[in-house]
């Protein structure tokens, strides 16, 4: 094949085999060039723009990338004699030796896995009017959309656009000139920090220094037209009702991560939904109007774990927060206070989501950088229109996300307002601009500084129920965790409860048993809470609760055998041990006839053990078994009641005295 070279040397032609190293063309660009740096040469496919440096190139051949017979590229570098600071030769170097190409080697989740496989495609059924074909033919009126048509997601009231829809928008379709651009991911993070050092090693690194290569761009807000996640469904109502009863009895607000994983989302095309399945709350201090958290909190690599052990992995998807307050004319309903007249995320709820989107990146195949965006959705249960309580989900945008990175904004006393931060010798603030509709209707561009609305970096998230509930989690009867006073988590009410359900009377499937002590039981230990404070307890090792969390999220808690790996485990059956000591302890007594005074021998099982504890102690040894309260009065250890005959049986219950 015939590849052309266009660089500031010149043009040149030379001959390649398909099956050619791209070490070979890189040998014929560096003859051309004898005055090049090996380590800066860079080709595109256009003048200016999608320049790739050759060092990510090396093992492949100029097949697999893309060439074809009759390409141009074009090169560029920078000569060996240009005054470069030696730190930023070495940054290069590193940068390119350790982490070339570092989208390859990125894993992404299921779901991103399951939409690349699939074509995408939105299908048309047969127009009846226009298509004039065959069953088995296609024509403009019936082939199928691209998930990115901007009729469709308008008929059809979806604001946004997924974000495998966003990638597939942005990858530019392959040709016969597309060469190297066709197999480069599509995305580059946004990012408003000046480049230190600068990449033309011109001047001394900022602030002692600054130029167009190095500064920031202008940013010019503006409503992002993806979103990370298209939807949150909340596995059960109870999830919801028991974060809300901690409000509900202290009336102060709560925090809470969300446990869960994402699937497919039909209703958007290549969508992907957020599915709740519990909430774990961090220690936190609450208050009427607002609360404290600390970041990062202790238990959070423990929480991860355990969680990504679960039957299926689950992970921490997002946050929820309370902002309620009860009204004051009608304490039954909740005060409206987010709404378009006043807002929907504060300045300082933003600056929180972006910190934690920027803390959990999304693993992408489709950035330069192999992240890109984050999946962390942010609900608020807060009050409706009507004095109810509803949910609301959002995500902060990338460039909101940037901005804080680049320390840009902060928080006002205003809610719905964000202020541009001063420059100084430590912070280089671009030109910040927003464009809206004046009173007269005509879009003006505004300078941002010092200050701009909320809204240009929220984008909305929709939320609901499932209309089949089939949470992974059966119950959520257990105490959760860091609510101190309000519900103490304590291993002897986990041994109290196994005790009442007779748990250690649970054995595996094949040796037989009650089965409805095995469904209890196996609902019992399907909570999140219940599971989570197992591992803090000590007596369940680290393998064991492996078993608990799959166990507690088997498929068919109904299935007999779905406890068989739990009860072989050392640490249940160290649970079991002390679950038995818990166990109330009664008198053990063969069943005796009815006595020859024609009384039934009366039911003890509903006597409390301390009934016969004080008996105990009343009575103290005496002979026969009996005690004396007085001379001649015998005391029933089984109905207390006092007998004056001298019959060895009690005349109430029958039982001997």
């Amino acid at each position: 094949m015939l590849i052309r070279i266009r660089s500031r040397d010149g043009n040149f032609r030379f001959e390649f085999q398909p099956t050619s190293d791209v070490s070979e063309l890189i040998a014929k660009i560096l003859e051309t060039a004898p005055e090049a740096d090996p380590h800066t040469v860079t080709i595109s496919n256009q003048p200016r723009g999608n320049e790739v440096p050759v060092t990510t190139l090396t093992g492949r051949n100029l097949q697999s990338l893309g060439f074809k017979h009759g390409d141009l590229l074009f090169v560029g570098y920078q000569t060996r004699s240009a005054p470069a600071p030696e730190p930023s030769v070495t940054v290069v170097t590193a940068t390119t030796a350790g982490a070339a190409r570092p989208w390859e080697g990125v894993e992404e989740d299921a779901v991103d896995r399951y939409w690349r496989s699939q074509e995408g495609k939105i299908p048309r059924p047969r127009d009846t009017r226009f298509c004039k074909h065959g069953a088995n033919a296609m024509c403009d009126y019936c082939m199928p959309l691209e998930p990115y048509d901007a009729e469709y997601h308008a008929k059809n009231s979806i604001k946004h656009l997924s974000y495998h829809a966003y990638v597939r928008k942005n990858t530019p379709k392959a040709s016969s000139s597309a060469s190297v651009t066709s197999i480069l991911p599509p995305l580059t993070p946004s990012s408003y920090k000046v480049k230190v050092p600068c990449p033309t090693g011109g001047h001394a690194p900022w602030p002692a220094g600054i130029c167009t290569g190095c500064q920031p761009s202008a940013i010019t807000l503006q409503s992002q037209p993806f979103r990370m996640v298209d939807h949150v469904e909340i596995a059960s109502e109870d999830i919801i009702e028991r974060f809300l009863q901690a409000w509900r009895v202290t009336g102060t607000q709560r925090f809470g991560w969300l446990i869960g994983h994402y699937e497919p989302y039909p209703d958007v095309p290549l969508g992907v939904k957020a599915v709740v399945e519990a909430i774990h709350e961090p220690p936190q201090q609450g208050e009427v109007d607002g609360l404290e958290l600390g970041l990062p909190w202790e238990d959070e690599q423990r929480i991860r774990q355990l969680a990504k052990q679960a039957t299926t992995p689950l992970q921490i998807v997002g946050y929820i927060f309370t902002d309620l307050q009860p009204e004051e004319e009608d304490r039954t309903k909740v005060k409206y206070k987010r709404h378009p007249q006043s807002f929907y995320l504060s300045s300082l709820e933003i600056i929180f989501a972006a910190i934690v989107q920027n803390a959990n990146p999304l693993p992408s195949k489709s950035s330069f950088t192999g992240k890109f965006g984050s999946r962390m959705v942010t609900a608020v249960l807060t009050g409706t229109a009507e004095g109810g309580v509803d949910i609301s989900a959002y995500q902060v945008s990338e460039q909101a996300c940037a901005m804080v990175d680049a320390d840009m904004i902060e928080a006002s006393v205003d809610p719905g307002i964000m202020r541009v931060k001063e420059e100084d010798d430590t912070r280089y603030v671009p030109e910040v601009f927003f464009r809206y509709k004046n009173e007269y209707n005509l879009d003006v561009q505004k300078n941002a500084k010092p200050c701009f609305p909320v809204e240009y970096l929220l984008v909305n998230v929709s939320h609901g129920f499932p209309q089949n509930p089939s949470p992974l989690f059966r119950s959520t009867q257990y105490k959760i965790e860091n609510r101190p006073g309000l519900e103490d988590q304590s291993i002897e009410s986990v041994l109290h409860r196994l005790a009442e359900i007779d748990a250690y009377d649970v054995h595996e499937s094949s040796q037989g048993g009650d089965r409805q002590k095995r469904k209890t039981l196996a609902r019992f230990l399907s909570d999140w809470h219940l599971v989570a404070f197992l591992g803090t307890t000590g007596l369940v090792s680290a393998n064991d609760m492996q078993v608990i969390i799959r166990t507690a999220t088997a498929p068919n808690l109904e299935d007999d055998k779905v406890l068989d790996d739990l009860v072989r485990t050392e640490g249940w059956l160290t649970l079991m041990t002390f679950a038995r000591e818990a166990a109330p302890k009664r008198p053990t007594s063969s069943p005796l006839p009815p006595s020859s005074s024609g009384h039934v021998p009366m039911d003890t099982d509903d006597i409390p053990p301390e009934v016969f504890d004080q008996i105990a102690r009343e009575s103290g040894p005496a002979p026969g078994g009996g005690g004396g309260a007085g001379a001649g009065i015998r005391i029933c250890p089984h109905c207390t009641f006092e007998n004056t005959h001298g019959g060895t049986d009690c005349e109430i219950c029958g039982l001997p005295l």
